[in-house]
């Protein structure tokens, strides 16, 4: 889960952009589930298309992005409760690619509306979402898609909530990573990937939360899939302790969101909701949970999330919410990672207490699983976004150019916000001097 990050740099040079409109997901007969859906597989691709090459986020960017070509799939997965549910993906060929090599990139869009979904704000000039500037949430995901690309990496996407866009709920995003890697896998050779390329995932903060579950599952649910490598970071191993963290706080709308979307995986807490929310309030929690990310996190902004139901923070105690926030909301239920993860993040995280991350940490090798875990003593939750995604994006070019990891686990405190010679050459000169100054040269 991300707060913005001075959008404005970013989306202020969209001004310069003009696009066709791009009809929503909520409109779009492309994301029209199938009343047969069960009749597919999971990860079965239902349908396909071929989009513009000319993304809006990307041209924003003071760097050409390559792409070749962008294709989206609607792919059969499974919901929360175990029914077949529908889900897109978006694959981005770059020009001069290594068609052996695919990422899986999740994006950090945290939102509880399906048109803030990223195979639509990808495409989508932000004056045409109805939204403030600071409303198109992939932005700030975009400079990472973009150094993969620019690495000559194909790369994906998923629209991991869902098409109820089910915020913070765990199987369903994990469900929906791994179905959209089996349809990648499945359609992309007949675009020009590789029938057997090495792929992984990587994913910040909400994206971490979709790359964290869809490696627990694995396992169990996918088991024909293997990843070379999980890079994770700003991890969100506890939906209640953040809900907690960051209440009366400048990411509180984060929690509208959030519960939100879990109330619409589970009828149950929706029928809660209905008799627990302050009937004066109700309208009020429901505009901020319907928001982008950005939006929300500015009308959310340091709302005391308890006041909006009538017993307070006691009714997060009832049997209901408890439960659900537990079995969908809570890391090291449901299995154990067996790919390699790097997982880097601040000690001074904002959201998600350091020592939830500890503990899933511990808890995961304990059973066995090969963990890199960086602990960084400088920054954030923001500035971790940065300052850890160089050394992610080159340990991820490792496990893609075939080098092995030593099994077992390390732990380390690192200082990671300091400019190396490393970062540039990875990260790339223009898209880390645009991230520097995103964060106002915190780095």
């Amino acid at each position: 889960m991300r707060k913005s990050i001075s959008l404005i740099l970013i989306s202020s040079l969209f001004f310069l952009i003009s696009e066709a409109t791009i009809t929503p997901p909520s409109d779009d007969p492309f994301y029209d589930q199938p009343s047969n859906i069960s009749d597919y597989d999971n990860g079965e691709v239902v349908r396909s298309r071929s989009v513009s090459n000319e993304l809006v986020s990307f041209l924003s960017l003071p760097v050409d992005v390559s792409v070749q070509a962008v294709h989206q799939y609607f792919f059969r997965t499974t919901d929360s409760l175990g029914d077949a549910a529908g889900s897109v993906v978006t694959l981005i060929e770059p020009y001069n690619s290594d068609p052996s090599k695919l990422l899986g990139y999740q994006a950090f869009y945290d939102s509880a509306n399906v048109d803030c979904s990223p195979s639509y704000t990808l495409r989508a000039d932000y004056r045409n979402l109805g939204l403030t500037v600071s409303g198109l949430n992939v932005s700030e995901d975009v400079p990472f898609i973009a150094a993969a690309l620019n690495l000559g990496w194909w790369v994906f996407t998923t629209d991991y909530e869902g098409l109820n866009a089910e915020f913070t709920v765990g199987l369903q995003t994990g469900h929906a990573v791994l179905d959209s890697t089996r349809a990648v896998l499945s359609a992309g050779p007949s675009v020009g990937l590789s029938s057997d390329p090495v792929y992984a995932l990587w994913g910040y903060s909400g994206g971490s939360l979709a790359c964290t579950w869809a490696a627990e599952l694995q396992p169990s649910y996918a088991p024909e899939l293997n990843y070379a490598g999980v890079a994770v970071g700003g991890t969100t191993p506890n939906i209640s302790s953040v809900l907690e963290t960051i209440n009366n706080g400048s990411d509180a709308g984060l929690s509208f969101s959030g519960i939100y979307g879990q109330s619409k995986a589970f009828p149950n807490l929706t029928d809660w909701m209905s008799t627990n929310l302050v009937s004066s309030k109700s309208d009020q929690f429901y505009n901020i949970a319907n928001q982008c990310l950005a939006q929300a996190t500015t009308d959310g902004d340091s709302q005391d999330i308890y006041s909006y139901f009538e017993n307070g923070e006691d009714s997060f105690y009832d049997a209901v919410p408890a439960s659900i926030f537990m079995w969908s909301g809570q890391l090291g239920l449901h299995g154990t990672p067996t790919a390699p993860i790097f997982l880097y993040k601040a000690i001074g995280d904002e959201i998600s207490p350091i020592a939830d991350t500890d503990y899933i940490v511990s808890k995961y090798c304990d059973e066995g699983a090969t963990i890199e875990y960086h602990r960084d003593l400088v920054g954030d939750h923001e500035t971790e976004a940065i300052s850890g995604s160089a050394s992610a994006l080159a340990w991820l070019a490792d496990r893609l150019n075939g080098e092995s990891v030593s099994s077992g686990c390390t732990t380390e405190d690192v200082i990671l916000s300091s400019l190396s010679v490393e970062t540039l050459v990875v990260l790339g000169e223009e898209l880390f001097s645009l991230l520097e100054t995103t964060l106002g040269g915190l780095l």
